[in-house]
């Protein structure tokens, strides 16, 4: 048991010790101060800009970042939707694997290009090496883009006076080049000498232990395990995602992509810092953050290494823990430890079932996912945490009878709808899906009647997991549920669409409007924003705005599951 917490102390303290020093380059890399990359890749940026066209040095209104953001996006969709609709005939696919069904490549190109990473398919057999090369490349695009309009908004929310943000092609190229490229290659490299495939062949033919002879799927796995965690991305290579041997061969390479979940989402945070040159607004929310982490961190590891009360009722001993659903070379805690890991961000890689977790484990996991704002997904994940400040200032500017202001800026009504719209979408995406899909279940049971391994309280968790993680654009999932039907492929696919363009869409139109309003400094009245006083006023908002609306569906799924089971 010791061994096993020290590993959960080390793995922060890791993150700790890797993402500040990070955080201080990425605000130099942002803020264009010279660093020691540059002379090696500002010719790679040169050669991107050239041949695309663009002026990297022509500032851009906010509407002009978002539009940029959407083409691109829009634009990767299309030819990720071709590529997966061909694969059968495409080259690079030594193992004959078949083209996706129109649903499902449509469930799959959205999932990436929105940073979600759902997966309704099996990778080594859904797909050929190009598509998985394709999803790779897909895997930096959505995270650098997220990267890239939230130094947008960092720099709205530093701008006085300004409507101009610099340009969002540079930002998008800088956060490719000088932050995940190097980070990936050094990450792919390790994987690839502690046992994971990288290569272009197809199956090997190998014996077991037993003397079976088994074929054996393989592929450029390291790459894209390496982007796949750095990048809060979480698409596995293989259908078992990071509890795979050949995608997590080890303890050692379980730390490590487990760091890297956490590394850029917090380094991001002391990049903020750096840009707006106030550090104690940065460990504000920082503290904020790590305070929900936290809470929810220490209780799953608790539940997890507790055992399950229904094989404790059997007389069964659980000296390990509960279990079920997880790999023995991980063991509990470092199997929980993931798991908030993965869900406080939009990661959504897994190393163990989380269909097989504990019924509160589970529920700290679904709340993860729910506030969505602890430290989240790169980029994103601030993004939703601004929406709560634009909340927490306003409620806190009425307290004490002023007008709301942050960082010189006045909070006024615009800003408070765009605010309140976003807050309410995700609960309403999350539950409006769940409600239609209990409903069919329901009412269709020749049709719907097969997507649940469990009709009780779990199978509504079931159900509820999906679109939650859909909506947080985090890819994890309760695996009990028969997802790779038309109405889970199209109706996720939605979901994942409107919750990760809206929630980008707002908090960047707040931004550029309070950046083009006349800066007001700071005065002894001012309200003070990088005060413990007011980040627990943030933390109170989100609790009662994110958590509490989800109560109710969460009483009907995993704390009646948990009631059932003493």
């Amino acid at each position: 048991m010791h061994t096993e917490i020290l590993g959960v102390l080390v793995m922060y303290a890791l993150v700790m010790l890797l993402a500040i020093p990070l955080g201080r380059y990425m605000g130099k890399v942002f803020n264009h101060e010279s660093t020691w990359p540059d002379r090696l890749l500002a010719p790679l940026d040169g050669l991107f800009y050239r041949l695309s066209g663009i002026d990297p040095h022509r500032d851009m209104r906010w509407q002009e970042h978002l539009t940029a953001l959407l083409v691109i996006n829009m634009f990767w969709l299309i030819i990720a939707m071709l590529v997966l609709t061909n694969m059968a005939w495409l080259p690079l696919n030594p193992d004959g694997n078949p083209s996706m069904s129109g649903d499902l490549a449509f469930n799959t190109a959205v999932s990436f290009i929105t940073n979600t990473n759902l997966q309704h398919y099996s990778g080594e057999t859904a797909l050929s090496y190009l598509g998985q090369l394709t999803l790779m490349l897909w895997q930096f695009i959505s995270a650098a883009t997220g990267m890239a309009i939230c130094v947008t908004v960092f720099k709205a929310m530093r701008a006085q006076n300004e409507v101009r943000l610099g340009s969002f092609y540079r930002h998008f190229v800088l956060s490719a080049t000088r932050v995940l490229l190097p980070l990936t290659v050094v990450m792919a490299v390790f994987l690839a000498f502690n046992g994971t495939p990288m290569t272009l062949e197809g199956k090997d033919t190998m014996i077991t232990l037993q003397g079976d002879t088994v074929q054996v799927s393989r592929g450029p796995v390291a790459a894209f395990v390496a982007i796949k965690q750095l990048g809060t991305n979480g698409g596995g290579f293989y259908g078992p995602n990071s509890a795979h041997p050949l995608e997590n061969p080890s303890y050692l390479t379980n730390m490590v992509e487990n760091v890297a979940i956490f590394l850029i989402p917090v380094a991001m945070i002391f990049a903020l810092g750096h840009l707006l040159r106030r550090r104690r607004l940065a460990w504000m929310v920082y503290g904020v953050m790590t305070l929900g982490f936290v809470l929810l961190l220490i209780p799953a590891i608790g539940f997890e290494m507790g055992g399950n009360p229904a094989i404790e009722q059997l007389g069964i001993g659980q000296p390990m823990g509960s279990m079920e659903g997880k790999e023995v070379r991980f063991g509990s805690a470092a199997s929980a430890n993931w798991a908030i890991y993965t869900t406080c961000t939009s990661n959504g890689s897994v190393n163990a079932m989380h269909d097989s977790m504990t019924p509160l484990t589970g529920l700290l996991t679904l709340l993860g996912m729910m506030i969505n704002a602890f430290y989240g997904g790169i980029g994103v994940g601030f993004l939703n945490f601004y929406v709560f400040i634009i909340l927490a200032v306003f409620i806190s500017g009425l307290m004490v009878g002023r007008t709301p202001e942050f960082l010189g800026k006045k909070v006024e009504a615009k800003e408070m709808k765009i605010a309140m719209i976003i807050a309410l979408l995700h609960p309403f995406l999350i539950l409006a899906g769940t409600a239609l899909a209990g409903y069919l279940y329901t009412h269709y049971p020749d049709s719907c009647g097969g997507w649940l391994s469990n009709p009780g309280f779990h199978g509504f968790s079931q159900m509820l997991y999906e679109f939650t993680s859909s909506s947080a654009n985090n890819g994890s999932g309760f695996e009990g549920l028969g997802d790779n039907t038309p109405f889970w492929n199209i109706g996720c696919g939605i979901v994942m669409l409107l919750a990760r363009y809206l929630p980008i869409i707002g908090p960047v139109a707040i931004a550029g409007i309070l950046a083009n309003k006349k800066f007001i400094p700071e005065s002894s009245g001012t309200l003070k924003t990088d005060t413990s006083t007011f980040g627990f006023m943030v933390f109170a908002v989100i609790a009662l705005v994110a958590a509490l609306a989800f109560f109710p569906a969460l009483t009907l799924g995993p704390i009646a599951e948990y009631f059932s089971i003493y």
